[in-house]
């Protein structure tokens, strides 16, 4: 069963950023790969996709402040968040569907605050 391994978050201020790093144990490059989150009370949200061929997509709460990629060589996912603001504070789930199966990685939490 394939593992996925998250990774990379932290306490930051407002307007900073954090980039966070998401690790396939196998089926990578045929992979979906998204990033949700989840805050405190509040259901779990989908953030940001990246799909095999540098496809990307976003929630229009994070475009033009986040950005997605994939390093294939190392079955990673990346996660660079800029601008940070306290509303992004969430533990961050990494997700890898493939051949109509998902996989959750454990979340990472992210806290934006002064």
């Amino acid at each position: 069963q394939a593992q996925v391994q998250a990774s990379g978050g932290g306490l930051v201020q407002p307007g900073g950023s954090l980039r966070l790093s998401c690790t396939v144990s196998e089926n990578f490059f045929t992979s979906l790969m998204d990033w949700y989150r989840q805050a405190p009370g509040k259901q779990r949200e989908w953030v940001a996709r990246g799909a095999t061929g540098g496809s990307v997509s976003y929630a229009d709460s994070v475009r033009g402040r986040f950005t997605v990629s994939r390093d294939e060589a190392k079955n990673t996912v990346y996660l660079q968040m800029n601008s940070l603001k306290e509303d992004d504070t969430a533990v961050y789930y990494c997700h890898q569907r493939w051949m109509g199966s998902d996989y959750w990685g454990q979340g990472t939490q992210v806290t934006v605050s002064s």
